[in-house]
């Protein structure tokens, strides 16, 4: 095994431990954790080997592979290309597909109304400020700040900010180079508490490398396993270097649950 992709001994425990429960979630962030950052979103793929371990989960008895992500669905579609039998969380819990009967989003008038004010406060700073870009969500619209020269970053998160901060109907959340407006109330610890909830899963392991990803790490139980990927303060138990570490997790998880047989009923 390559150091990069050794795994700490205490993470491997927790692994080998969480891969014998009855009935298991394994949820992953995409962006940062499943693939690398890159300069454009578009541009984002899995790591091939993660990809496979995910989707090798996925097919696997008593196991639910799903991706929890802050990117819209058909983007995080596009880019992750799941597996089918993955479920999918977007733009943050505001959007979910848990099979073809999800019922897709819908806004209502003054949710409408709200976004489109805000749509319009990031279009104006995206103007005025080089390197920065609005990406249109169905709930929401995004400022990514990450090509835009630091004084320009700076004022336009101010500037989208200040026009949001204190209007009706507005939720404000920051990430990696990217502020977002949205107009649904959602984050990821909800998100990990409904999917825990539709799949009876008895133990969760969740990834993620964002600030986003606390939410998700607040809401485990104990028993379950987090995982920060890279760095900066986390709530999370154990931690990966960068994306390139999590395919061994992966890998160790899909041989460990491979071998497991469910309890007779």
């Amino acid at each position: 095994m390559t150091a990069e992709a050794a795994i700490d001994p205490r993470l491997e425990d927790a692994v080998l431990r969480i891969a014998r429960t009855d009935r298991l979630l394994v949820a992953m962030d995409f962006d940062g954790t499943m693939s690398p950052l890159v300069s454009r979103a578009q541009d984002a793929r899995p790591l091939p080997a993660a990809a496979a371990a995910f989707a090798a989960l996925a097919g696997l008895e008593g196991t639910t592979a799903a991706l929890v992500s802050g990117r819209a669905l058909a983007s995080l579609r596009a880019v992750a290309a799941p597996p089918e039998q993955a479920l999918l969380v977007g733009s943050h819990g505001a959007e979910v597909w848990l099979g073809p009967d999800s019922p897709g989003l819908e806004l209502d008038n003054e949710q409408e109304l709200a976004l489109q004010r805000a749509v319009a406060s990031v279009q104006k700073a995206v103007d005025a400020h080089p390197g920065t870009v609005l990406e249109r969500k169905p709930a929401g619209v995004v400022l990514h700040y990450r090509q835009a020269a630091a004084q320009a970053a700076a004022a336009a998160v101010a500037e989208v900010r200040q026009a949001a901060e204190g209007q009706p109907g507005l939720f404000l959340s920051e990430g990696k180079m990217v502020l977002e407006i949205s107009v649904v109330r959602a984050d990821k610890g909800q998100s990990l508490a409904m999917l825990r909830g539709v799949t009876r899963a008895t133990a969760v392991i969740f990834a993620g490398d964002d600030v986003t990803d606390e939410h998700g790490f607040s809401a485990l139980h104990h028993g379950d396993v987090g995982i920060k990927v890279g760095p900066g303060d986390s709530s999370a138990r154990f931690r990966l270097e960068s994306p390139r570490q999590l395919p061994a997790v992966l890998e160790l998880l899909a041989a460990a649950r491979a071998r497991w047989k469910p309890a007779p009923a």
